[in-house]
């Protein structure tokens, strides 16, 4: 888990409510098939069919598909979260290096992971335009609003001079290199911007 001591505690991921088996084998089918699919493509018909349960057992573990595609979000975005701390674990003092450890991170997943990109930007673009209240826009901003949290604070952590502006320009690269992994637009997108992110750290001044 995210270590709520460490100086990133604060955005620590919510914790998230146990499952029962049934409701486990419902999220992990439908993680798989919404991030594969995509969210319209999938019913729940066959989400219940690939996790051997019936449809009224995922109405009764979640009541709706948007609340499952909701927690489909929010544990997948907690398996990064978890896999981010451990990166900035092996880089724990303040610094570029630090830094960079979410480009390398983010790598990492992606080899793992990600090959079709962010489930938060691919959900969010299958949605209406956020103010017809479904709850998957809220679910996928609040994620991006973290992030760009995260890269604030490590970069006021490094002395970096205007960290506020420097963060919006790094959540830049790494989320043009996220949407160029699943537009397979040129290979290594995400190295190249860790490669980005590096010169402009570098140029910045000290605060």
């Amino acid at each position: 888990m995210v270590d709520l001591d460490s100086p990133v505690g604060s955005l620590a991921v919510p914790a998230l409510p146990a499952l029962t088996p049934g409701a486990r084998r419902v999220l992990d089918a439908a993680s798989d098939l919404f991030y594969d699919q995509g969210i319209h493509a999938v019913g729940v018909d066959t989400i219940a069919e690939a996790a051997g349960v019936t449809k009224k057992t995922l109405y009764d573990r979640f009541g709706s598909k948007e609340a499952l595609v909701v927690s489909y979000l929010r544990h997948r975005d907690a398996r990064w979260r978890e896999h981010l701390a451990a990166h900035l674990a092996r880089a724990p003092e303040p610094g570029v290096a630090r830094v960079l450890a979410v480009f390398d991170a983010a790598v990492d997943w992606s080899r793992q992971h990600g090959g079709k990109g962010c489930s938060a930007i691919n959900a969010r673009a299958e949605v209406g335009d956020g103010h017809d209240g479904n709850a998957v826009f809220p679910e996928a901003a609040r994620q991006k609003g973290w992030l760009l949290t995260l890269f604030a604070e490590l970069c006021r952590e490094a002395g970096l001079a205007r960290p506020d502006d420097l963060a919006r320009t790094l959540m830049l690269v790494h989320e043009g290199a996220i949407v160029t992994v699943g537009m397979e637009t040129f290979d290594q997108p995400l190295e190249h911007a860790r490669t980005v992110a590096r010169s402009l750290l570098e140029a910045t001044p000290r605060a």
